[in-house]
């Protein structure tokens, strides 16, 4: 990371020093200050890819040039220019703030409530959002994108829970793994016991291994210890296997989703 810092650092001073592309360098300046503001370099990265403004620079691909020039790899760049286009449809007073009176969420937080919309309700359009948000502006014979199935009331005030923990609670990725992936990506009936079955066979392997290290445990107790952990370990991936057996057999309905209480 510090390499690739330092990298930026030093184009940005040759740039600067030899009176390179203006924008060129603007977009230097401002993957410098990712960390303090990641929505100034997603909207450039964007315009960027829009206008291709990366040829002028002697790229062919903008990915290799945001790799090359930018030490940013794919899925980073992807992020970003996903993230601040969720901005930009679902919470664009987010692009007015200044990021110390109201603290911007990462762009991490800003992909995961933008998956959360697409795993809720995944016929729901970008383009219809960003028709809807620019309505009175489209050019004259412009046609609407076909209008997709509503996503229920009860999905609407879930989406809007995790927008509440994403922009106004700013809540880091981790907390609302925990808190929305039961309902998001929920378990199958029968997941924890086959993962309790696995850490217990695990473990009653790992323990018979131990046994010839321990010492003052007379060997012939050791040897039957060893039959008997052999034996449980059979039994146990005995269960484990039958469920999961279960696991692979197609659902008949889907789970009940979980219910979250509303933000306060």
């Amino acid at each position: 990371m510090a390499q690739g810092i330092n990298k930026i650092e030093a184009l940005a001073e040759l740039l600067e020093r030899t009176g390179g592309d203006a924008q060129r360098l603007e977009v230097v300046r401002r993957t410098q200050r990712f960390k303090r503001s990641w929505i100034e370099l997603a909207e450039t990265l964007a315009r960027v890819r829009s206008d291709r403004a990366y040829t002028r620079w002697g790229f062919n691909d903008f990915y290799r040039y945001c790799a090359d020039e930018l030490t940013l790899k794919r899925p980073t760049v992807d992020k970003l220019i996903l993230s601040f286009s969720t901005i930009q449809s679902h919470a664009p007073e987010v692009l007015e703030w200044d990021g110390v009176a109201k603290v911007i969420p990462s762009y991490e937080a800003v992909d995961y409530f933008s998956r959360a919309v697409g795993k809720i309700s995944p016929d729901d359009s970008e383009a219809e959002a960003a028709w809807d948000a620019n309505e009175g502006r489209h050019d004259p014979g412009e046609v609407a994108p076909p209008r997709t199935k509503r996503r229920s009331d009860e999905d609407a005030e879930f989406l809007q829970t995790v927008r509440h923990a994403v922009f106004d609670e700013g809540q880091p990725v981790a907390e609302l793994r925990k808190r929305f992936d039961p309902v998001l990506y929920p378990r199958p009936k029968g997941a924890e016991k086959l993962e309790i079955l696995q850490k217990a066979s695990a473990a009653a392997r790992r323990l018979a291994e131990l046994l010839p290290d321990i010492d003052g445990i007379e060997p012939k107790r050791i040897q039957r210890l060893e039959v008997e952990l052999g034996g449980l370990r059979e039994e146990l991936d005995a269960l484990a296997e039958e469920v999961r057996k279960g696991l692979e057999r197609p659902a008949k309905k889907k789970p009940p989703r979980l219910k979250v209480a509303a933000p306060v």
